[in-house]
């Protein structure tokens, strides 16, 4: 596979995966206003961890929802990090 291919394909799930974060985020503080029931915080966290990290917390910040949760505050950039480091890693050790 080629690295162009490689990121390509990367882009495509991040971009999905970001605009299920954008939309679970806005529907999470939608329910959260209306006392319905919920969005799981795991499952927030795990659309962050498949590509949707860096668009979800921009959306929490911007909609101030779960703004005073550490696990959103800290760990979604952490999670963008980490992506971008395994990523730079991959493109170095496998398409130099």
């Amino acid at each position: 596979m080629e690295a162009f291919e490689f990121y390509k394909a990367v882009g495509i799930v991040a971009a999905f995966f970001s605009v299920v974060a954008v939309i679970l985020t806005v529907y999470d503080k939608l329910c959260a206003k209306r006392h319905k029931r919920r969005i799981p915080e795991n499952t927030l966290i795990l659309v962050g961890i498949l590509g949707g990290a860096a668009l979800e917390y921009i959306t929490m910040k911007i909609i101030h929802h779960k703004t005073l949760h550490k696990k959103f505050m800290v760990g979604l950039p952490m999670i963008f990090l980490l992506q971008l480091a395994a990523f730079t890693a991959i493109y170095f050790f496998f398409f130099r």
